[in-house]
Protein backbone atom coordinates (compact mmCIF):
# COMPACT_ATOMS: atom_id res chain seq x y z
CA UNK A 1 0.00 0.00 0.00
CA UNK A 2 1.37 3.26 -0.81
CA UNK A 3 1.48 6.18 1.58
CA UNK A 4 -1.19 8.05 2.20
CA UNK A 5 -1.18 11.90 2.50
CA UNK A 6 -5.01 13.97 3.10
CA UNK A 7 -5.74 17.27 1.52
CA UNK A 8 -7.92 19.77 3.15
CA UNK A 9 -9.17 22.11 0.10
CA UNK A 10 -10.72 25.74 1.24
CA UNK A 11 -12.30 24.65 4.35
CA UNK A 12 -13.11 28.28 4.91
CA UNK A 13 -15.41 30.51 6.93
CA UNK A 14 -16.33 32.21 3.35
CA UNK A 15 -18.19 29.35 2.43
CA UNK A 16 -20.70 29.27 5.83
CA UNK A 17 -23.90 30.19 5.35
CA UNK A 18 -22.66 33.63 7.16
CA UNK A 19 -19.98 33.95 4.15
CA UNK A 20 -19.92 35.76 0.74
CA UNK A 21 -20.11 32.87 -0.61
CA UNK A 22 -22.50 29.71 1.15
CA UNK A 23 -22.09 26.47 -0.47
CA UNK A 24 -24.97 23.71 -0.36
CA UNK A 25 -24.24 21.33 2.40
CA UNK A 26 -20.71 22.64 3.32
CA UNK A 27 -21.51 22.38 6.90
CA UNK A 28 -22.56 18.53 6.27
CA UNK A 29 -18.82 18.33 4.09
CA UNK A 30 -16.96 19.77 6.85
CA UNK A 31 -18.31 17.40 9.76
CA UNK A 32 -17.91 14.42 6.75
CA UNK A 33 -13.84 16.02 6.66
CA UNK A 34 -13.84 16.19 9.71
CA UNK A 35 -14.10 12.52 10.42
CA UNK A 36 -11.93 12.14 7.82
CA UNK A 37 -9.46 14.32 9.33
CA UNK A 38 -9.72 12.74 12.75
CA UNK A 39 -8.96 9.21 11.13
CA UNK A 40 -5.84 10.49 9.79
CA UNK A 41 -4.24 11.61 12.63
CA UNK A 42 -5.05 8.83 14.46
CA UNK A 43 -3.08 7.05 11.90
CA UNK A 44 -0.42 9.46 11.32
CA UNK A 45 -1.37 10.27 8.05
CA UNK A 46 0.06 13.85 7.27
CA UNK A 47 -3.13 16.41 6.70
CA UNK A 48 -2.21 19.29 4.45
CA UNK A 49 -4.25 22.21 4.52
CA UNK A 50 -5.44 24.60 2.27
CA UNK A 51 -6.48 27.79 2.13
CA UNK A 52 -7.57 30.13 -0.86
CA UNK A 53 -6.56 34.71 -0.36
CA UNK A 54 -6.88 36.72 -3.27
CA UNK A 55 -3.46 38.07 -2.61
CA UNK A 56 -4.46 41.47 -4.36
CA UNK A 57 -7.72 42.12 -3.33
CA UNK A 58 -9.32 41.67 -7.51
CA UNK A 59 -12.48 39.65 -6.01
CA UNK A 60 -14.80 40.41 -3.33
CA UNK A 61 -14.08 36.98 -1.18
CA UNK A 62 -11.37 35.20 0.18
CA UNK A 63 -9.72 39.03 0.90
CA UNK A 64 -6.49 38.65 2.93
CA UNK A 65 -7.29 39.54 6.84
CA UNK A 66 -10.78 38.79 6.45
CA UNK A 67 -12.95 36.37 8.61
CA UNK A 68 -13.71 34.74 4.94
CA UNK A 69 -10.45 33.05 4.69
CA UNK A 70 -9.88 31.37 8.30
CA UNK A 71 -10.12 27.83 8.27
CA UNK A 72 -13.55 26.62 9.56
CA UNK A 73 -13.30 25.53 13.32
CA UNK A 74 -14.86 22.00 12.46
CA UNK A 75 -11.33 21.04 10.63
CA UNK A 76 -8.74 23.85 12.62
CA UNK A 77 -5.33 22.29 11.84
CA UNK A 78 -3.23 21.23 14.80
CA UNK A 79 -0.07 20.60 15.46
CA UNK A 80 2.54 21.07 12.77
CA UNK A 81 -0.13 19.90 10.27
CA UNK A 82 1.12 22.28 7.22
CA UNK A 83 -1.59 25.55 5.80
CA UNK A 84 -0.89 26.24 2.45
CA UNK A 85 -1.62 29.47 0.93
CA UNK A 86 -2.70 29.44 -2.70
CA UNK A 87 -4.18 32.28 -4.82
CA UNK A 88 -5.06 30.16 -7.37
CA UNK A 89 -7.88 27.69 -7.99
CA UNK A 90 -5.15 24.62 -8.42
CA UNK A 91 -3.56 24.03 -4.64
CA UNK A 92 -0.51 22.94 -6.63
CA UNK A 93 0.00 26.11 -8.85
CA UNK A 94 2.36 28.83 -7.11
CA UNK A 95 2.60 27.07 -3.98
CA UNK A 96 4.91 23.97 -2.36
CA UNK A 97 2.43 22.03 -1.99
CA UNK A 98 4.02 18.98 -4.03
CA UNK A 99 7.29 19.69 -2.08
CA UNK A 100 5.29 19.57 1.44
CA UNK A 101 3.79 16.25 -0.19
CA UNK A 102 7.14 14.90 -1.24
CA UNK A 103 9.13 15.77 2.26
CA UNK A 104 6.32 13.97 3.62
CA UNK A 105 6.68 10.64 1.85
CA UNK A 106 3.08 10.86 0.19
CA UNK A 107 2.78 8.73 -2.81
CA UNK A 108 -0.74 8.68 -3.09
CA UNK A 109 -3.48 11.30 -2.19
CA UNK A 110 -6.97 11.77 -0.04
CA UNK A 111 -8.85 15.08 -0.94
CA UNK A 112 -11.69 16.72 0.75
CA UNK A 113 -13.05 20.35 0.37
CA UNK A 114 -14.60 22.85 -1.64
CA UNK A 115 -15.67 23.80 -4.26
CA UNK A 116 -15.93 20.44 -5.52
CA UNK A 117 -16.02 21.94 -9.78
CA UNK A 118 -13.49 24.48 -8.88
CA UNK A 119 -10.53 24.16 -6.50
CA UNK A 120 -10.76 19.97 -5.79
CA UNK A 121 -11.29 19.61 -9.71
CA UNK A 122 -7.99 21.46 -10.07
CA UNK A 123 -6.02 19.61 -7.57
CA UNK A 124 -7.44 15.65 -8.15
CA UNK A 125 -6.50 16.59 -11.97
CA UNK A 126 -2.92 18.20 -10.75
CA UNK A 127 -2.02 15.41 -8.32
CA UNK A 128 -2.81 12.55 -11.14
CA UNK A 129 -1.04 14.52 -13.59
CA UNK A 130 2.15 14.51 -10.91
CA UNK A 131 1.64 10.88 -10.58
CA UNK A 132 -0.24 10.68 -7.29
CA UNK A 133 -3.29 8.31 -7.43
CA UNK A 134 -6.15 9.95 -6.04
CA UNK A 135 -9.59 9.25 -3.68
CA UNK A 136 -12.30 11.93 -3.27
CA UNK A 137 -14.24 11.70 -0.26
CA UNK A 138 -17.85 13.17 -2.39
CA UNK A 139 -19.54 13.32 0.80
CA UNK A 140 -16.66 15.12 2.36
CA UNK A 141 -17.20 17.71 -1.14
CA UNK A 142 -19.30 20.50 -1.26
CA UNK A 143 -20.15 23.28 -4.20
CA UNK A 144 -22.99 25.67 -4.98
CA UNK A 145 -25.86 26.16 -8.08
CA UNK A 146 -23.73 27.36 -11.22
CA UNK A 147 -24.87 28.96 -14.41
CA UNK A 148 -24.13 28.86 -18.21
CA UNK A 149 -25.78 30.48 -21.09
CA UNK A 150 -28.84 30.94 -18.56
CA UNK A 151 -29.03 27.69 -17.75
CA UNK A 152 -28.93 27.37 -13.74
CA UNK A 153 -27.31 23.88 -12.36
CA UNK A 154 -28.13 22.98 -9.12
CA UNK A 155 -25.07 22.41 -6.67
CA UNK A 156 -26.10 18.77 -6.33
CA UNK A 157 -25.86 17.78 -10.60
CA UNK A 158 -22.30 19.96 -10.29
CA UNK A 159 -21.36 18.22 -7.57
CA UNK A 160 -22.80 14.58 -9.01
CA UNK A 161 -21.37 15.40 -12.49
CA UNK A 162 -17.37 16.62 -10.94
CA UNK A 163 -17.83 12.98 -8.76
CA UNK A 164 -18.74 11.11 -12.05
CA UNK A 165 -15.57 12.74 -14.19
CA UNK A 166 -13.21 12.04 -11.40
CA UNK A 167 -14.21 8.28 -11.37
CA UNK A 168 -14.30 8.18 -15.00
CA UNK A 169 -10.86 8.84 -15.61
CA UNK A 170 -9.00 10.32 -12.46
CA UNK A 171 -9.24 7.76 -8.99
CA UNK A 172 -11.64 6.40 -6.77
CA UNK A 173 -14.58 8.24 -5.67
CA UNK A 174 -15.65 6.94 -2.13
CA UNK A 175 -18.41 8.55 0.82
CA UNK A 176 -17.16 9.10 4.01
CA UNK A 177 -18.57 6.14 5.67
CA UNK A 178 -16.94 3.26 3.14
CA UNK A 179 -13.76 5.20 3.03
CA UNK A 180 -13.30 4.91 6.96
CA UNK A 181 -14.82 1.51 7.10
CA UNK A 182 -11.69 0.78 4.98
CA UNK A 183 -8.94 2.34 7.06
Amino acid sequence: MKKPGLIVIDLQNEYLPTGKLPLSGIEAAADNAAHVIADARAKDIPVFHVRHEFANGEAPVFVPGTDGVGIQPIVTPVGHEPVIVKNHINAFRGTNLKQQLDAHGVEEVVIVGAMSHMCVDACVRAAVDMGYPATVVHDACATLDVEFDGVTVPAAQVHAAMMAAFEFGYGNVTSTQAYLATQ
